[in-house]
């Protein structure tokens, strides 16, 4: 099963940019969303950020996700 997450943009450089995940940075691929800039929330699949979201549907998205794990591990 493949998922993308929603994470936050810290920096952009060109086509690349840095995310922060739960905590953790990651060096990511822009390519996909040339208007993602710092600030902005995207969802990120296999190392490439594929989609723009807005704040409310992220962490919707993070909050879903969280509900998950929380199932999972009972």
């Amino acid at each position: 099963m493949c998922l993308a997450v929603p994470v936050r943009v810290l920096t952009r450089e060109g086509d690349w940019g840095e995310v922060e995940s739960s905590g953790a940075r990651l060096r990511v691929a822009l390519h996909f969303v040339p208007e993602a800039g710092p600030g902005d929330w995207v969802l990120l699949h296999a190392g490439a950020a594929i989609a723009v979201l807005d704040e409310e549907e992220a962490r919707e998205s993070l909050s879903l996700l969280k509900e998950l794990s929380v199932a999972r591990d009972r």
